[in-house]
């Protein structure tokens, strides 16, 4: 296997995988939100609850992946950028919030399955965090990922 050069001050290489893993975890995320979506349409709030424990599993590591391989390397790759640089950073403020968001909405609904009088308030936010989600999504996959390259 190809041994690449480390970005800049860091330890991390580039990954050829790392992409395409990043979207399949955007793929498993769609598909866990439209579980969820039709649990609630049943109002099977248990498992509305177990599905939303599946989401916060697989969007915490996807997030940590994210930040920990992903900007990090293309903030060091990429530093002598000056407009890539900042397209780089902007994502990762907007992810920050969204991440800051989607943690919030569910530390909220968490207990969904015991408190139906969730339910009454879970329809609308969850929708609005499927349109932040699937814009983000879009936006990765067609303007920062192809950002992400070997670093010679």
């Amino acid at each position: 296997q190809q041994q690449y050069a480390p970005a800049p001050g860091t330890d991390i290489r580039y990954n050829p995988e790392l992409v395409s893993n990043l979207k399949s975890d955007h793929k498993q995320l769609l598909e866990i939100y439209g579980e969820i979506k039709r649990a609630h349409d049943k109002k099977d709030y248990q498992l509305v609850a177990q599905k939303l424990r599946d989401f916060r599993n697989l969007f915490n590591g996807h997030i940590l992946t994210e930040n920990v391989r992903l900007y990090v390397y293309l903030d060091r790759a990429l530093n002598k950028d000056p407009v890539n640089a900042a397209i780089i950073q902007d994502f990762k403020q907007e992810m920050n919030g969204i991440g800051m968001a989607v943690h919030n909405f569910l530390k909220k609904y968490d207990s969904i399955g015991e408190s139906t009088e969730l339910a009454f308030t879970f329809g609308k936010e969850f929708a609005a965090i499927g349109e932040v989600l699937v814009t983000r999504v879009g936006h990765e996959e067609n303007v920062l990922y192809p950002l992400y390259a070997p670093y010679y």
